[in-house]
């Protein structure tokens, strides 16, 4: 399997598990009495910091995951994998640094760091875009 697919199918499964964690936090909180199973925020500010943090980190990952689809599917039927391979495992080590970042602080250096790792993935999808439609 090549790079690319590798990348989009670890950015894929780091998307899924952080959504079985965020899961079973919320399944925890329903078992436990602290909260009604329908009266959940979606954007989860309802939460203690850490499932805010969680939630929002999936939804970065919800939010970002069809452009990084979208960049590798235009590359891979066109023939020209060559242009995404050299950075998607990048893309995914960025990501994977994004969401941990995002989930273990909100002081100013951890949201610089998530900040720089979310413009990092940002350039390389611009980048791959100008490539791919050259």
């Amino acid at each position: 399997m090549g790079a690319t697919a590798t990348a989009l199918i670890g950015f894929a499964g780091w998307f899924a598990l952080l959504t079985i964690v965020l899961g079973l936090y919320r399944v925890g909180l329903v078992l436990s009495g602290q909260k009604q199973a329908n009266t959940f925020a979606t954007n989860g500010a309802d939460l203690a910091p850490i499932g805010h943090r969680l939630t929002r980190a999936r939804d970065n990952c919800f939010e970002t995951l069809p452009l990084f689809a979208a960049l590798a599917l235009g590359a891979s039927i066109s023939g020209r994998l060559s242009v995404t391979d050299p950075l998607a495992m990048w893309v995914l080590y960025a990501r994977l640094g994004q969401s941990l970042t995002h989930i273990l602080s909100t002081s100013v250096p951890a949201v610089q760091l998530r900040a720089t790792l979310f413009f990092a993935q940002m350039f390389i999808y611009a980048w791959w875009a100008i490539r791919l439609l050259g």
